[in-house]
């Protein structure tokens, strides 16, 4: 009698609706973020309100930084995603769109 490991779980068995829709709304949000930033630091001259990005936008350049940040973002939401974190990504999400979306989307569109 043979003992056969067991099956490993195929991606397509783990995946979740919830988590793709997640996943995709999350990065809206960072590529929507990148655009606001950018076009807010760089067309008016407001600031970043991260001082360490702030100060390697200083350095290497606001596009070059905008674009490093929202990659090492989109790259912990995938690894987020693929550990099944969905609620723990959709928690994030929420909290990204509040404190970066909206503010930007006041200065931008409100103020300006």
């Amino acid at each position: 009698m043979a003992l056969s490991a067991p099956a490993a779980p195929h991606l397509s068995e783990s995946r979740s609706r919830f988590g793709d829709i997640v996943l995709v709304v999350f990065l809206c949000a960072q590529v929507v973020d990148g655009l606001f930033t950018y076009l807010g630091i760089s067309n008016f001259g407001w600031t970043e309100g991260n001082p360490l990005i702030a100060w390697y936008m200083q350095h290497f350049g606001v596009g070059v930084i905008v674009t490093a940040a929202k990659l090492l973002a989109v790259g912990c939401a995938v690894v987020l995603h693929l550990l099944a974190f969905h609620k723990m990504l959709a928690v994030l999400t929420l909290l990204y769109l509040s404190v970066a979306i909206l503010p930007w989307s006041f200065v931008l569109f409100v103020l300006h």
